[in-house]
């Protein structure tokens, strides 16, 4: 069957007109006030830092190239890139506000995230990992470690004997938090759960004997414990319990901003730029980092 043409040329017209009718509202707003502006968490280092009053970190350096490519993009000459400093809390709203154009301080996209804003490409895999004191009891440090392995009803009393009993924490209301919550009823593990509001606040939980344990994000706890003379008598533990995407956070609805940020961001994959952002801020990337790489970018 012949399509008809009166109606395939309506459809034509319609698809022409899309990519200037969806989600104009980000780069409208760049235009009229020549200012790109993007939020970021300042004590993520070495993701995101505000250390001196300046925005830095390996996320910043992503985001400064989605900034140019902006700024090519609505060919504006003497664009401002501004930086804002937010609290974990402020985060979904500057962004639905239009406080901010891009928030980027690495991000788990979730299905309850993607209720209220969208998220770019992944620009880093992160690893769960577990921050102790390092006079810890060992049968908690074995059973982190994932070395007490048995099977049947006597592995499950093995973890319940290394985990009962002590105080975790977690950043409240990320994926950590249902993630530890998750395993805890699983294992029927009797212990305290207390929701922390920053990292900061996890890693000083567990300095001051406040909590056995603080699960973050892997890099973010190595480079407290190395950046801190405080976290000597702290350690992280080489066990990696999750691994997962992180992204960029922005407006809902926004598809030409989006791809715009994609574009950007699947570029630096495939330039080999980005390898060389993670060895400079963590080390080489292993070989499955490499494969990653290639499935985060889009071709």
């Amino acid at each position: 069957m012949k399509p008809n043409k009166p109606v395939s040329l309506l459809l034509a017209g319609l698809f022409a007109l899309l990519p200037a009718l969806a989600g104009a509202d980000t780069l409208e707003r760049v235009r009229s006030n020549n200012a790109f502006t993007m939020g970021y968490l300042p004590d993520l280092a070495p993701f995101t830092s505000g250390e001196g009053g300046k925005a830095s970190g390996y996320a910043i350096e992503i985001c400064q190239k989605i900034a140019e490519r902006v700024q090519a993009g609505l060919g504006l000459t003497d664009m401002q890139a501004n930086y804002k400093a937010l609290s974990l809390g402020k985060v979904v709203e500057a962004i639905k506000a239009g406080e901010v154009d891009l928030f980027c301080s690495p991000t788990p996209e979730t299905l309850e995230h993607r209720k209220s804003v969208s998220f770019s490409r992944p620009v880093y895999t992160a690893g769960l990992s577990v921050l102790v004191r390092k006079d810890a009891h060992p049968s908690l440090v074995n059973v982190l470690n994932g070395e007490a392995v048995h099977t049947g009803p006597t592995w499950r009393a093995t973890i319940n004997q290394g985990l009962a009993s002590h105080t975790f924490a977690a950043i409240k209301g990320g994926v950590t938090e249902d993630w530890v919550r998750d395993k805890m009823r699983k294992l029927g593990v009797i212990a305290t759960l207390i929701n922390v509001d920053s990292h900061e606040a996890g890693v000083k939980m567990v300095a001051e004997g406040k909590a056995s344990a603080f699960f973050s994000e892997r890099m973010l706890l190595q480079n407290y414990v190395q950046e801190h003379a405080a976290a000597g008598d702290m350690m992280v533990l080489e066990r990696i319990f999750e691994i997962a995407p992180v992204s960029m956070a922005l407006a809902r609805g926004d598809e030409d901003f989006r791809l715009l940020v994609d574009t950007a961001i699947s570029e630096m994959y495939q330039s080999g730029e980005m390898e060389l952002l993670h060895t400079r801020y963590f080390g080489a990337p292993g070989e499955m980092l490499k494969i990653l790489s290639r499935v985060y970018a889009l071709p």
